[in-house]
């Protein structure tokens, strides 16, 4: 019997990682070959069925030595983010955008059409987000990272409409907490508190205690992506992108969690608020994501428990 083959793209990153780990943990993924790209891939799991490919997905000979023969589920992940997508357009259409289509493209196979989950993100509806956003919130973006997003979002849902692909698109809140976050990035202060805090170093926060935000963590994320591999197709309709249930938690629910879980930190935290930055990470409305949940996706379920799984330690080698 031929083994499946499944592809991580992105495979170096913070998601990237945990997944391949779990996907190899998983006795549903035990009988496949496992490929990793990615630019570079410092890190990844050690084991027979593991391929690991290092190279730029937006040349067409990459993406065909990834692929190989044929692809029967792909996640797909990479992607130049954030501020770095809005600094450098160029680069950011070139690997979020061109990069993708021409994924697809190869990706074609209407005789036995590959499952493929691409990671989207919440950036497709703004800034400025609406009172609230559900279903039929129309995502409106007016950042690169987000109309990047939307735009592949829209070729996953029409290449899947003809039976070229089957695709889902699923739309990721904020996922900690990544250990060693780059302090550049404005967002990196929902990564590291959960680590300054338990060490007891004391921090700063860049918004108010009243800033709401959508977390999912690291655990319930990869668990997301598992999952939207095994829906079947006669779950899923002609919509193939939406919004993760995640949890809407204020920045003082969230550092009250800290404190009861860690009750011995000395952690004395400054807040700071910088309108902008509020603006941009710490001012999310209520989400409803009524059709994440009919189709099975979970979020973590209380404070308390995102902390212990955000901050669960895996080990690299398997």
């Amino acid at each position: 019997m031929t083994k499946k083959h499944v592809v991580i793209t992105g495979a170096g990153g913070f998601v990237g990682q945990r997944l391949a780990q779990q996907l190899l943990l998983d006795p549903a993924f035990a009988n496949v070959n496992l490929t990793l790209t990615d630019v570079a891939i410092s890190q990844s799991p050690r084991a027979a069925n593991v391929r690991i490919v290092q190279g730029d997905l937006s040349e067409r000979r990459v993406i065909a030595e990834v692929l190989g023969t044929r692809a029967d589920l792909v996640y797909h992940l990479a992607g130049v983010l954030g501020g770095a997508a809005e600094a450098n357009y160029a680069l950011s259409r070139k690997v979020n955008l061109d990069a993708s289509l021409n994924l697809l493209e190869a990706l074609r196979d209407e005789a036995h059409p590959p499952r493929v989950v691409f990671a989207s993100s919440i950036a497709v509806f703004g800034p400025p987000l609406p009172d609230a956003i559900d279903d039929d919130t129309m995502p409106v973006p007016v950042m690169h990272y987000g109309g990047q997003k939307r735009m592949i979002e829209v070729a996953i849902e029409q290449l899947s409409a003809h039976g070229w692909i089957d695709g889902l698109a699923i739309r990721l809140p904020g996922i900690v907490a990544r250990r060693g976050a780059d302090s550049r990035l404005k967002s990196a202060f929902l990564n590291t508190m959960f680590y300054d805090y338990a060490a007891g170093r004391d921090f700063t926060l860049p918004v108010s205690a009243e800033g709401t935000v959508w977390l999912l963590s690291i655990a319930a994320c990869t668990q997301a992506f598992l999952h939207a591999a095994r829906l079947l197709r006669s779950e899923l309709g002609p919509r193939r992108a939406f919004t993760l249930p995640a949890l809407r938690v204020s920045m003082s629910q969230l550092v009250a969690a800290l404190r009861e879980r860690y009750p011995e930190s000395e952690s004395k935290i400054h807040w700071e608020p910088d309108a902008r930055i509020e603006a941009l990470f710490a001012r999310q409305p209520p989400l409803s994501a009524a059709l994440g949940d009919a189709l099975g996706f979970r979020h973590d379920g209380t404070i308390a428990r995102l902390i212990a799984q955000a901050v669960d330690e895996w080990p690299l080698s398997l």
